[in-house]
C-alpha cells in the first residue's frame, strides 16, 4: 500500500514537473535568441496580429458593433441619361440643330432599322428629339419601374411636349473623360410611355418653360446591374484600419447568422464576403419596403459577443427600452439580436408612453411578431410623426392582422392616412380583391374602394399612375361640361342621370358612350374611348373646380419622414418643466422606400402668389381633419379641404392622348 502511494505521488510529481518544464524550456529557448532579433519581433507581431483579429479594438470597452467597422455603399440613386424620340406632338415638334445628341439619336434609330432618320427629324412636326434623365433608385430589382423626366434641348425648334409619347429609349450612365468628352457607360434601363406635363397657371411667364418639360410615371424599367444583369444590391466595405480577410468573413458570418432566407428550399445568407474589404449585402425580404431600417439594424449587430455577454446586454436593454429617450436605439439593438428579444419588446407594449409602445411594436413587426400590429395602427392614426414608419412596418409584417388594421385606417378622414394605408395594403398583396382595381386603356389603374368616411378622390404624380376612389357611390353633379384630353368631351344637362362621353377627332368617325353619373363609370367610359391618365386627371380636377365633384380631391397625400413629435414632460426622467419637448422622428432622408418623397416637388403658383406648400400653414389648418399631436401633411392641414390640392391642379391641366408607337410611313 505504501509503495502504491509512493508510486502515485511520484507519477503526480512527474506530471506536474512536465507541465512546468515546457514553459521553462520555451523561455530558455526564447532567451537564447539575441536581444531584439528579427525573428523574435516577428513572433511578437504575429501574436499581436492574431489578438487584434480575434478581439475588438482595445479602446472599445463596451460592445462593438458591425457599424463600427464598416461603411455601406449603394444607398444613393444613380443618375442615368439618354436621348429619345417623342411622337404624337400634333404640330409642336421640330428638328434640333446639329449636336452630339442628334448624332446619338440618328445612330440609335439606324441600329433599330429606321430608314431615313434625318428626314423624319427634319420634316415631321409631330416628332422631337428629347433628353431623358432619371434617378435609378437603390436596391432596385430587375423589371422594377421608376419615374423618368423628359426635356426638350435648348437648340430645338420644337415648342411643346404636350400630347407626346416617348418611344423606347435606353438610359445609361454618362461620364466626362478628359480628351474623349462625354462617354456612355453601362445601360441600366429602358424608358418609354406617355408624357405628363407640369404647367403653371394660364398666362404665367413660366408656362412656355412648362411645355418643354414632362414626366413619365413609372416610365423607366430596370434592366439589371453589371454584365450579368443582377439586382442592384448594397455593398459593405470595411474601414481601412480593419481591412482583413478574417474581418470581412466575420462581418458576413455575423450578418448571415442574423439574416437569411430560403430560396427553393436552400438557405441563403444575406451577406457574402468577396475580398479583404468587400461584402455584398442583399436586402432581407422582411425589409423590402424599408431597406434603410435594415441598414440601421445591420449596423447594430454585435461584431463579437458571446452568449453570456449578449444576455447581459439584453438585460440592460430591457431597462433602457422603457425610457422614452432611449427607446428608439434600444428597440433597434433588440431587433438586431433577433427573435429571442421578443418577450422584452412585448413588455414595451405595456408602457404608458406612446413612444415606447410604438418603438416596441415597430421592432416586433420586423421580427415577424404581430403582437404590436394594433399599436402600430393606433400610432399611425393618432401621431403623424410615427405614421410613415408604422405603415411601412405593417406592410412588411404582412400578416392577416396587418390587413385588418390597414383596412380600418382607410375609413378615417385623414387623406394621407387613407392613401398611405392603401399603398401599404397594395404593397402587401396587389391581388387583394378589396383593392385590386382595374387597368384602364393600358394606361393607368382605377381602384374603387368600399370604405366609410367622407368620399375622397386621390391622384398621384409618382411611380404608379392611378386614380383611387374612397367610396364607390361618388357621382358627378349636373350640369356637366368637361374635357378629358384634346378629343374627349364629357357632358350632361341639368337633372340628367346619364352622362354622355364623346370623342371628336379630325378624319375619324365620332364616337359616343352613355354611362351613369358615378365617377368610376365615367372614368371607365373615357378609358374605352382612348383616354390616358392625364386625361382622366384633367377631367377630375376640372370637375372639382366647377363644382361637379362633391368629393374631396387630393393629390399626393403621402406621409413623410422627419416630422416632429411632442414628447410629454412625464416621459422625461427628472423633467422639471411642464412643456412638451420637440423630438424629430427620423430624418426626412430616412423615408421608407414604400413611399415616394414629395419634398423636392416645387408646387406651382397659388392664386395668392405663394409658391411654398408650407406658406400660410397656420391659416390653412382644417378643423375637420386636424392632426394636433404632431406635424401632418399639407393635405390634412387645409382650411377648405375640397380645395386642398389647388397648388397642383394645373399640373394636370394640359391633356394628351397616347399616340401610336410606330413611325410614319417611309418612302425609299
Amino acid at each position: 500500500m505504501r509503495n502504491a502511494e509512493c508510486g502515485l505521488c511520484e507519477r503526480r510529481w512527474i506530471s506536474i514537473g512536465c507541465r512546468w518544464a515546457l514553459p521553462v524550456v520555451m523561455a530558455l529557448a526564447v532567451g537564447s535568441l539575441p536581444f531584439g532579433s528579427a525573428s523574435g519581433a516577428a513572433a511578437k507581431a504575429k501574436v499581436k496580429a492574431a489578438d487584434d483579429e480575434d478581439d475588438p479594438p482595445k479602446e472599445a470597452q463596451k460592445t462593438s458593433f458591425v457599424g463600427d467597422y464598416i461603411r455601406i455603399s449603394g444607398m444613393h440613386a444613380i443618375a442615368i441619361e439618354g436621348v429619345g424620340l417623342v411622337s404624337g406632338l400634333n404640330g409642336t415638334g421640330g428638328d434640333t440643330a446639329p449636336s452630339r445628341y442628334r448624332t446619338m439619336l440618328v445612330d440609335e434609330m439606324q441600329k433599330n432599322g429606321v430608314k431615313h432618320p434625318n428626314t423624319i427629324l427634319r420634316d415631321s412636326p409631330n416628332y422631337a428629339l428629347v433628353l431623358i434623365r432619371a434617378a435609378l433608385p437603390p436596391v432596385v430589382r430587375r423589371g422594377d419601374t421608376f419615374d423618368v423626366e423628359v426635356v426638350l434641348p435648348e437648340n430645338t425648334s420644337a415648342t411643346s411636349l404636350n400630347g407626346g409619347y416617348l418611344l423606347p429609349s435606353r438610359l445609361a450612365e454618362q461620364a466626362f473623360l478628359p480628351g474623349k468628352g462625354v462617354t456612355k457607360g453601362h445601360e441600366f434601363a429602358i424608358a418609354k410611355g406617355p408624357l405628363l406635363l407640369s404647367l403653371q397657371e394660364s398666362g404665367s411667364v413660366t408656362q412656355a418653360a412648362g411645355q418643354r418639360r414632362a414626366k413619365i410615371l413609372g416610365g423607366g424599367a430596370f434592366l439589371g446591374d453589371g454584365l450579368n444583369h443582377k439586382d442592384r444590391n448594397l455593398t459593405i466595405y470595411l474601414l481601412n484600419e480593419f481591412r482583413d480577410v478574417r474581418n470581412t468573413k466575420r462581418v458576413a458570418e455575423r450578418i448571415g447568422q442574423r439574416f437569411h432566407h430560403y430560396e427553393h428550399g436552400i438557405k441563403q445568407a444575406m451577406a457574402t464576403a468577396h475580398t479583404d474589404q468587400k461584402v455584398e449585402l442583399k436586402v432581407h425580404p422582411r425589409y423590402r419596403s424599408n431597406y434603410l431600417r435594415y441598414v440601421e439594424v445591420i449596423r447594430r449587430i454585435a461584431f463579437k459577443e458571446n452568449a453570456v455577454e449578449e444576455r447581459m446586454r439584453m438585460e440592460k436593454l430591457k431597462v433602457s427600452l422603457l425610457i422614452p429617450t432611449q427607446a428608439s436605439d434600444s428597440a433597434l439593438q433588440l431587433e438586431a439580436i433577433g427573435t429571442s428579444t421578443i418577450p422584452i419588446l412585448k413588455e414595451g407594449l405595456k408602457s404608458r408612453s406612446a413612444e415606447v409602445r410604438f418603438y416596441s411594436a415597430d421592432a416586433l413587426a420586423y421580427l415577424g411578431d404581430d403582437s404590436g400590429a394594433k399599436e402600430l395602427g393606433e400610432a399611425a392614426k393618432n401621431e403623424p410623426a410615427f405614421r410613415v414608419f408604422a405603415l411601412a412596418a405593417l406592410a412588411d409584417l404582412n400578416e392577416a392582422v396587418s390587413n385588418t388594421v390597414l383596412r380600418d385606417l382607410m375609413n378615417t378622414n385623414s387623406a394621407e392616412l387613407r392613401y398611405g394605408a392603401f399603398r401599404s395594403l397594395w404593397t402587401m398583396d396587389k391581388a387583394d380583391p378589396f383593392l385590386r382595381g382595374e387597368r384602364i386603356n393600358d394606361q393607368f389603374n382605377l381602384h374603387v374602394l368600399r370604405t366609410e368616411g367622407d368620399p375622397l378622390v386621390h391622384l398621384t404624380r409618382h411611380r404608379v399612375p392611378e386614380v383611387v376612389l374612397f367610396g364607390p357611390d361618388q357621382e358627378l353633379q349636373t350640369p356637366v361640361a368637361l374635357s378629358a384630353g384634346r378629343h374627349i368631351v364629357v357632358s350632361a344637362p341639368q337633372g340628367s342621370d346619364i352622362i354622355t362621353v364623346s370623342r371628336f377627332e379630325p378624319n375619324q368617325p365620332d364616337q359616343k358612350k352613355a354611362t351613369s353619373r358615378r365617377v368610376g363609370d365615367v372614368i371607365r367610359a373615357i378609358g374605352e374611348l382612348g383616354a390616358s391618365y392625364p386625361d382622366a386627371a384633367q377631367m377630375l380636377t376640372q370637375a372639382e373646380r366647377q363644382g361637379n365633384l362633391n368629393s374631396r380631391l387630393e393629390i399626393d397625400a403621402l406621409p413623410q419622414a422627419g416630422r416632429v413629435y411632442y414628447r410629454p414632460p412625464e416621459d422625461i426622467p427628472n423633467q422639471v418643466s411642464t412643456e412638451k419637448t420637440k423630438v424629430r422622428v427620423g430624418k426626412a432622408s430616412m423615408l421608407p422606400n414604400l413611399f415616394p418623397s414629395v419634398k423636392d416637388d416645387k408646387p406651382v403658383d397659388d392664386a395668392d402668389g405663394t409658391d411654398s406648400p408650407d406658406a400660410n400653414e397656420a391659416s390653412r389648418r382644417s378643423s375637420k381633419d386636424k392632426d394636433t399631436a404632431g406635424q401632418a401633411s399639407v393635405a390634412d392641414e387645409t382650411e377648405e379641404t375640397t380645395k386642398s390640392a389647388s397648388r397642383f391642379k394645373d399640373w394636370f391641366k394640359n391633356p394628351f392622348k397616347r399616340p401610336g408607337a410606330g413611325l410614319p410611313p417611309q418612302s425609299e
